[in-house]
């Protein structure tokens, strides 16, 4: 199983997005391993954005990112990073799909409620950052082979 970070940015804890943000993934049949509320300090920001130090926007990512709560999710699936980012939509909402996270409710691309690991490099490098290992659940699920096929199932 495949596994992705996610961040409820502050503006989507601010909305009050939160509960309707972890129901898409739920929904859509993703796994969670790990979850939790964290004040991201600014060097945190600054390893976890580092790909875009270079980039204009840079400083407010980090600013935005650290002014208030964040909920960290790892979720696992089949293909989670992919499948997680086109939960998600596009980075610019006016790009994003309606049906997707920030095509439903996100106006601005700065404040677009929500990070997703881009690759699944990322993702590992991003979970160790923000999850101990002892944070993240082990656990199975009776709707498995349901889900992603599995014995007696998938012919």
């Amino acid at each position: 199983m495949e596994k992705t970070l996610v961040l409820i940015k502050p503006d989507g804890v601010e909305r009050k997005l939160v509960g309707e943000i972890i129901k898409r993934f739920e929904n859509k049949g993703l796994k969670i391993i790990g979850l939790k509320m964290i004040n991201i300090s600014i060097p945190l920001a600054k390893k976890l954005y580092e790909m875009h130090k270079n980039k204009p926007f840079f400083k407010y990512l980090i600013k935005f990112t650290t002014a208030g709560p964040n909920i960290a999710l790892v979720l696992g699936s089949r293909e989670a990073v992919n499948v997680v980012r086109k939960i998600i939509g596009a980075t610019t909402p006016e790009e994003s799909r309606p049906g997707s996270i920030r095509g439903d409710y996100a106006i601005h691309e700065r404040f677009n409620l929500v990070h997703s690991a881009d690759s699944k490099g990322n993702a590992e490098r991003e979970i160790r950052l923000l999850f101990k290992p002892e944070e993240l659940c082990k656990y199975s699920q009776i709707l498995h082979p349901w889900l992603y096929g599995g014995k007696g199932i998938d012919r």
